[in-house]
């Protein structure tokens, strides 16, 4: 019998982590996000308690210095 595997979660930062992964103010994140809504080419996904949740994925990317699409 194989053990199932349990359901990966999509790995997120809130707004201030993701702001220190870069070096930025949150500010600058929900500015961004308010004026293009994405910043560099990442877009939160909105929570129901309405704060922001970033996709870890493209923000450690973009804080290893590669570009993000």
């Amino acid at each position: 019998m194989q053990a199932q595997a349990a359901p990966t979660a999509c790995r997120s930062y809130s707004t201030e982590q993701a702001a220190a992964a870069l070096h930025i103010k949150p500010q600058t994140l929900r500015a961004a996000v308010c004026r293009a809504g994405h910043y560099a080419g990442i877009r939160p996904h909105k929570l129901p308690s309405r704060f922001l949740a970033w996709p870890a994925e493209p923000i450690d990317r973009l804080a290893a210095g590669e570009v993000v699409q």
